[in-house]
């Protein structure tokens, strides 16, 4: 294990414990927000909709100011303070609950807030890690930050949805509130490596900086499509799945949950044994497996409209969970190690405006789905996931023998 596993330093797992804590905080607030919504509130479909929408769209909003901030401050305190206001925001919700004074403008608003903060420390932490580690360490620092990632979002909904249930929605909030704060002050304990200052621009220059950047790199450029077409896909059909699930494959609550469930397992097996299979193949294939991974995945769920068995649809996500983490840890890798430190912000910040393409997905499975039923949605899924295969293989990206090394600062005049 020592040998596939690089020792990594003591204030780089401080960041990795607080993100564990930061994640889990986030995964067991965003399970009980729509739980208090329908149990404690009693709104219906169409207002926890609504509640889902502000808890998205902040990734829309404040990713790039975000980055922006990022690359201008102390990254470590925009991670800090990022939680910290979390934590406000949740310990707000649980006094709101405790004194039956909660509303559901009130609860949208202090999600949204809290969310905010799970943006700017989403974008902050991967421009961070490159200071504490050293570049041969990379892999290993960002498989471990995504193994932390990778199991909150696999235990954080059901642990969320165990403690409304168990002990009632404000210590649920309480317990996720503590959590944000465990996580401020590990992150109060980093060292912080000093940076040049940030040259004082107006904003908007530094934003085109860090977009022109992504855009015009020939190996970010095409990262970024295939994450865009990626995350189209995905949640295309996640969008269809559930009822597919019950009327085609004649899956109970239970058997939806359980096969749902592989899409988690498949990302912690994936994180857990990315260090090793970065270290075996050329670190190009490593860049292409996910996307083949995630074709592949939905070749199988779309197999399921002739073999109507759950095992298949078991099967489908679990690729989709283990095949993207590789993608994730690898592509992130290579973003530290291709970007200048004073632009990591941005550059994260662009990755995650990505994630704009989910309500994208979200809604042509509605369309589609509407029109032509689910198992159109399958097939068109697989036509996707099949565009962000192509182009990621005919980037320059799956030909890289190894990790780039990492580069400095460009001269200025």
């Amino acid at each position: 294990m020592s040998a596939d596993t690089p020792r990594l330093s003591a204030t780089f797992n401080r960041l990795a414990w607080s993100n564990l804590a930061a994640q889990s905080a986030e995964q067991i607030a965003l399970a009980a927000a729509p739980i208090v919504a329908v149990l404690v509130l009693g709104v219906g479909e169409g207002q926890t909709g609504l509640l889902q929408t502000a808890l998205t769209l902040p990734f829309i909003l404040f990713a790039i100011p975000a980055g922006l901030l990022a690359d201008r401050v102390s990254r470590r305190w925009v991670m800090a303070g990022s939680e910290a206001l979390r934590a406000a925001a949740l310990a707000a919700i649980l006094l709101l609950l405790w004194f039956g004074a909660m509303t559901l403008p009130l609860l949208a608003l202090l999600g949204f807030v809290a969310v905010c903060g799970t943006v700017a420390y989403s974008v902050a932490a991967p421009a961070l890690v490159p200071s504490l580690v050293t570049s041969q360490q990379l892999p290993a620092a960002n498989a471990r930050i995504e193994l932390a990632r990778t199991v909150a979002f696999a235990s954080g909904p059901a642990l969320g949805g165990v403690l409304v249930g168990w002990v009632g929605a404000a210590p649920a909030f309480g317990f996720a509130a503590a959590l944000s704060a465990i996580a401020v002050v590990l992150l109060a304990g980093i060292y912080e490596p000093a940076r040049q200052p940030a040259p004082r621009r107006h904003p908007m220059q530094d934003i085109k900086e860090g977009a022109a950047f992504v855009m015009h790199h020939a190996l970010l450029r095409p990262v970024f499509i295939t994450q865009f077409i990626f995350n189209t896909a995905s949640f295309l059909l996640l969008a269809v799945f559930v009822p597919y699930a019950v009327r085609h494959l004649g899956l109970s609550a239970t058997g939806v949950g359980t096969t749902l469930a592989m899409y988690g397992v498949g990302m912690v097996v994936g994180a857990l044994f990315a260090t090793r299979v970065m270290k075996r193949l050329a670190f190009g294939t490593v860049i292409g497996l996910g996307p083949v991974t995630g074709l592949v995945a939905s070749l199988v769920m779309a197999l399921t409209t002739w073999i109507a068995t759950p095992l298949l649809a078991g099967l489908g996500f679990f690729l989709l969970g283990v095949g993207p983490i590789l993608w994730v840890i690898s592509t992130t890798t290579l973003r530290q190690s291709v970007t200048p430190p004073s632009l990591l912000g941005r550059v994260s910040a662009i990755n995650i405006m990505s994630y704009g393409a989910r309500p994208l997905g979200s809604a042509l499975g509605a369309v589609v789905g509407g029109l032509y039923g689910a198992e159109a949605c399958l097939y068109l899924a697989a036509a996707i996931f099949a565009a962000q295969a192509l182009v990621i293989l005919m980037s320059p990206a799956v030909s890289l023998r190894r990790q780039p090394d990492m580069v400095g600062e460009p001269a200025r005049c």
